[in-house]
């Protein structure tokens, strides 16, 4: 939704899609939030003053955390539209010069949605409070540490979120059956999460389009049943909105009362979500399902709860599915069935987010990534993740056999997210907002002091239960930083290593070896230079393509970048070598799809900057990295060559072969050869890749012949075929490493790399045209 303007029906809309996803964690707590907080000692305390003291905190910790700070702050701190802990982060790395990202070059802060972050930062003011943030910037290890710890608690929620709600749920069962046992409530929780995860990505996503109906059937109903039990039970229960109840409530129950507040944070559990599906809707959007429909529905709930317990102190145990009238006990358990799976469903697509995101900023192993929800903008699915997650779902909910226990460290969990985001929020508010010092400040201060009782309470019940997110969240982290700790040492390792241009340029335009027919795109990691793996190649054969393309793909701190702007074309050295660069520029959110065609992107971008040169747009020859253009955004773009789609391979690059260049006559043998092999592996191609393409140079008059030949010279190169050259890499610690090192480096991290997905399939690379060039590294 960023950078554009919603008219009032496509807000009302995306509201009405927002309650189906980033409020349905949140509006499935109070089935569990009283039963918890009186689940210890406070049970003991059953006079009407307690009970108004919890819904009172209730109330005002709904109102002032997840209603000031998230629907009314957070919500304003988007990068171009898209919200959450990588959106903080991809903020401070452009206005603050956090990140440690490769490759950053000075074309990226030309992309329309980089923001104008070098007037930012000559315009932030000096003060103490930015000495010390400073300080913090060059220790930008630990800020990722910490956004890494962050990625790893929305990760965790994936295996906690779907137990909680779905045992919660399934469990009330027990207070019109009092003959189910324990055993089997937890048998059919667990059929049910099995199915959830195993349906998640043929099954769930497909009934997406009912999830705002089920949604708001279920907060509506829950609202009207709290005004029901208001009536019916104690109409004086609007008095629990007072904070004096809270001061009383400390005062009778003192060190019981503080231990109960672990139970009471479970009634904002799931507000982050409204913060990081924010891209997929707008602000105003949000703000608007939240203020009309979940927010009262939810106070009315809780505040019909409280009134229900006030008259009716035995029924703690089973409070909500108690203070249901009998008529309608059945149809309000199915709905909160329904309600919990697709809290559990957008909490595991959350946690693939997550790793989408993750994996994109070179913090994760390369895994399948799926989109799957033609109905809601966004809706990813990993299958490694999935698994896994279903796994300590399982774990957890057979493991525990009480939801008390789960409800704790759901709790913890989200305290500890909380904790990431109000850090994240004050740098940001200082360094992207630029506000004072005070507002900076008494922001922390505030949310920082409400969430340190919480964690303090929290705290107790980490050993039953609450160390489940903290063992499982460090043990993401670890790997996250891990794989990035070697990916960034790679990269240094080949930035070190690049191979001189000196030498290039003394290879003449062979480089020394046999030129044939045909384009190598060769895939680094470096945006300049040459890597070591290209000398590494000629060295071992004796013949390289007449076009070279070589590719960077690369991530920028920016949620999305526009396809026009994605693609950086230049040229390495005299025009004669017919080497050209391509950094493919994507954004932390961008996903590679099937259907993406980077070979004839690159083919069409290539041609138009050789005429962008021509024009005098930069320089033409030299012997190092020459001008970059982004060629997408020129209004003469794709003038230059005419491309066809063909379902026929064979009669496509055959007839396009003999077509391309107007003088067949004149090919080599060689490369007639070529052809001949390649129309053969055609079909094959085919199948993997879905569609073949024809090129051919358009009746164009060019004022430079050498232009033309040029143009001419590309088409018959890529009509002779395309080869994929990829560095298969192997990473070592040296030998004088510390036994840390060499267990991160040796031990996990070549297990992970040996077992994850090769970058030639994440970049959906047809094998019957790659070629891998094998490499060593030692890493310090």
């Amino acid at each position: 939704m960023a950078g554009s303007r919603l008219q009032g029906k496509e807000v009302i809309f995306l509201a009405y899609q927002s309650l189906g996803t980033a409020f349905a964690a949140l509006s499935i707590s109070p089935i569990y939030v009283y039963k918890v907080t009186f689940s210890g000692k406070l049970r003991d305390y059953q006079t009407e003053d307690v009970v108004f003291g919890v819904c009172s905190l209730i109330f005002w910790t709904l109102t002032l955390v997840t209603l000031l700070k998230y629907a009314i702050i957070m919500l304003t701190a988007d990068d171009n539209g898209e919200g959450g802990t990588f959106a903080l982060y991809s903020l401070l790395c452009r206005h603050g010069k956090f990140g440690l990202l490769p490759n950053y070059q000075t074309a990226d802060e030309e992309i329309s949605t980089y923001g104008n972050a070098k007037i930012s930062l000559r315009s932030t003011p000096s003060s103490r409070f930015r000495g010390s943030i400073d300080r913090l910037k060059r220790r930008k290890t630990l800020l990722l540490l910490l956004v890494l710890f962050g990625a790893s608690l929305g990760m965790t929620f994936g295996a906690l979120a779907p137990a909680i709600s779905v045992l919660s749920s399934i469990e009330g069962v027990q207070a019109q059956v009092t003959s189910l046992h324990k055993g089997s409530v937890i048998a059919i929780a667990s059929v049910v999460l099995i199915g959830l995860f195993v349906l998640q990505h043929r099954g769930t996503y497909r009934a997406a389009f009912v999830f705002a109906p089920i949604m708001i059937l279920w907060s509506l109903s829950i609202a009207a049943l709290g005004i029901y039990n208001i009536i019916v039970w104690n109409p004086n229960v609007y008095k629990a909105l007072s904070p004096y109840f809270i001061i009383e409530f400390f005062r009778h129950t003192g060190p019981d009362g503080w231990i109960s507040l672990g139970g009471v944070l479970l009634c904002i559990t799931g507000t982050e979500v409204m913060f990081e599906d924010l891209g997929y809707f707008s602000a105003a959007s949000v703000r608007i399902a939240f203020f009309c429909v979940t927010y009262p529905c939810l106070v009315l709930q809780y505040l019909g709860q409280a009134a229900f317990l006030s008259k009716n102190f035995t029924a703690f145990p089973m409070s909500f599915y108690a203070s249901i009238p009998d008529p309608l006990f059945w149809p309000f358990f199915a709905m909160a069935v329904l309600a919990a799976i697709v809290a559990s469903e957008t909490a595991i697509s959350a946690a693939c987010s997550f790793v989408n995101q993750s994996h994109a900023l070179g913090c994760f192993p390369r895994v399948k990534i799926l989109h799957t929800s033609r109905w809601i903008k966004g809706r990813i699915y990993v299958p490694e993740l999935n698994w896994v997650l279903m796994i300590l779902c399982l774990a957890v909910a057979i493991g525990f056999r009480d939801t008390n226990h789960i409800a704790y460290a759901f709790a913890f969990a989200w305290i500890l997210k909380a904790f990431v985001t109000t850090w994240l929020m004050s740098l940001a508010i200082h360094y992207v907002w630029h506000k004072n010092l005070a507002f900076t400040i008494s922001f922390f201060l505030l949310f920082g002091s409400i969430e340190t009782i919480y964690f303090s309470s929290a705290c107790v019940k980490i050993p039953k239960g609450a160390w489940v997110p903290l063992f499982l969240s460090s043990l993401f982290m670890f790997v996250m930083y891990i794989w990035h700790y070697a990916t960034r040492k790679k990269y240094k390792i080949d930035l070190q290593n690049k191979v001189p241009m000196k030498w290039i340029l003394t290879l003449g335009p062979t480089l020394g070896v046999l030129r044939v027919p045909g384009i190598g795109l060769f895939y680094t990691e470096l945006a300049t230079g040459i890597p070591a793996t290209f000398a590494n190649f000629l060295s071992n054969l004796p013949a390289f393509y007449q076009v070279a393309v070589f590719v960077c793909v690369k991530t920028i701190p920016v949620p999305h970048v526009p396809h026009k702007e994605r693609y950086l074309i230049g040229r390495i050295g005299p025009k004669s070598y017919r080497l050209y660069r391509c950094v493919v520029r994507n954004g932390y959110k961008d996903v590679h799809r099937k259907d993406d065609d980077l070979e004839n992107d690159l083919i069409m971008s290539i041609a138009e900057f050789i005429q962008l040169e021509a024009e005098g747009c930069g320089t033409l020859d030299g012997s190092m990295d020459g001008w970059m253009a982004v060629v997408r955004t020129s209004e003469k773009f794709g003038t230059r060559l005419a491309v066809s789609e063909s379902d026929d391979p064979i009669i496509s690059h055959s007839s396009s072969f003999s077509d391309s260049m107007g003088c067949s006559c004149s090919k080599s043998a060689a490369l007639l050869k070529l052809q001949s092999i390649y129309v053969k592996e055609s079909s094959h191609l085919t199948l993997h890749r879905g569609r073949i393409y024809r090129f051919q140079l358009l009746e164009t008059k060019f004022k430079n012949p050498q232009v033309k030949e040029e143009l001419l010279h590309l088409v018959e190169a890529q009509q002779a075929g395309v080869t994929y050259v990829m560095g298969h890499s192997q990473v070592r610690a040296r030998s004088n490493s510390s036994f840390l090192k060499k267990f991160a480096i040796n031990g996990v991290y070549s297990f992970l790399s040996e077992n994850c997905r090769s970058p030639s399939v994440a970049l959906n690379i047809p094998q019957v045209c790659l070629i891998e060039v094998g490499m060593k590294y030692h890493v310090v």
